[in-house]
């Protein structure tokens, strides 16, 4: 979400001394043969490889609408995803998240997103590394170490790599890095990943919706259909631009419906608190279904908007009137549809 996701990403922790002792205990208890199942039958996961074998080549054209929740938490973080499930009546099925450039991948946490019902999505951040460096091969050593570490968990992962990239406010952002870095870079990271046999990721390119704060054309920093398995849009309601989803994500979605066909996710919004909220949480679902969107992921947290110190809160719980018109909202247009296959 705009300059909040470097901050977001430096400020994200290892794994806690509490989510080790959850593995180990989770380990302890299936060793000796007991562990429950999870609410839906399933038995939970104990680490990297336990949870289902997925193909993903079935996730990359969805059938219905999934809805998600996004946090700069860790995945054993769990608390938004139990927070969300008690507020809108029903688990997401996407947990979005933030990793930054060197860190390594968290096959148990990821795992124990996806054995809870969760396609986990890893928003990586290239803090602190200039993405001509990345295209040119010099972080290939912490790209094949992350591409293993990835192939190693057993279940699909979606990945955005360098999101809003056209976003002035970021290090790789139009301001300082040209489009045809970006799109190298991507192609690289995709390419390293192939040759380290990884195949269960879907590559999910995350540009900002155009708006006045990112003017910038969206077709230079496509890197074309052979790399890219969905397209994710962000977008939010807020006190500058965002009052319809008509202005907000229907210019950006005439762009890309020129150059892909891919499907659209819209992979980060919220509408922040006025006496407009459930107007606009009613566009919002309206809107998104009209443009046969694949699903939503929502920002449920009170931040800075971009750029200024306003605080706002993108919260769906923010009012009565707010929560039901997401929960109606939500159900009337179909928006919550898992990616389990079994």
């Amino acid at each position: 979400m705009g300059p909040e996701r470097m901050a977001i990403a430096r400020r994200r922790t290892r794994l806690t001394v509490a989510a080790l002792l959850m593995a180990a205990v989770t380990l302890l208890v299936d060793a000796c043969g007991g562990g429950g199942s999870g609410g839906d039958g399933t038995k939970p996961a104990t680490a990297a490889g336990a949870a289902a074998h997925v193909a993903v080549s079935s996730l990359r054209k969805p059938s219905g609408r999934a809805l998600g929740v996004v946090d700069d938490k860790t995945p054993w973080q769990y608390g938004i995803v139990d927070s969300f499930t008690k507020e809108a009546g029903r688990t997401p099925d996407i947990r979005e998240y933030y990793s930054s450039w060197s860190d390594d991948f968290d096959a148990e946490g990821n795992a124990f997103l996806w054995q809870h019902g969760q396609l986990p999505m890893m928003a990586l951040v290239p803090s602190d590394v200039a993405l001509a460096d990345i295209a040119k091969g010099g972080e290939d050593a912490y790209i094949r170490r992350l591409a293993g570490q990835i192939a190693g968990y057993d279940g699909p992962l979606a990945l955005s790599f360098a999101g809003e990239m056209n976003g002035p406010w970021n290090s790789w952002g139009p301001k300082r890095t040209k489009p045809s870095d970006f799109v190298a870079a991507w192609k690289h990271v995709h390419d390293v990943f192939a040759a380290q046999h990884v195949t269960n990721v879907l590559w999910v390119w995350t540009p900002h919706v155009v708006d006045s704060g990112t003017p910038a054309e969206l077709r230079p920093y496509y890197p074309g259909d052979a790399y890219v398995d969905w397209v994710g849009l962000i977008g939010y309601y807020g006190p500058i631009d965002g009052a319809a989803f008509s202005s907000l994500f229907t210019p950006s979605l005439h762009q890309i419906a020129a150059f892909s066909h891919k499907p659209v996710l819209i992979a980060e919004t919220g509408v922040a608190e006025s006496r407009r909220k459930q107007a606009r949480i009613r566009d919002l679902f309206r809107g998104a279904a009209k443009a046969g969107v694949i699903g939503l992921v929502w920002y449920d947290q009170r931040k800075d908007w971009p750029g200024s110190k306003q605080l706002m809160d993108w919260r769906i719980s923010t009012s009565m009137g707010a929560l039901a018109a997401f929960k109606v909202e939500s159900g009337r247009y179909g928006f919550g549809h898992s990616f389990k296959t079994g």
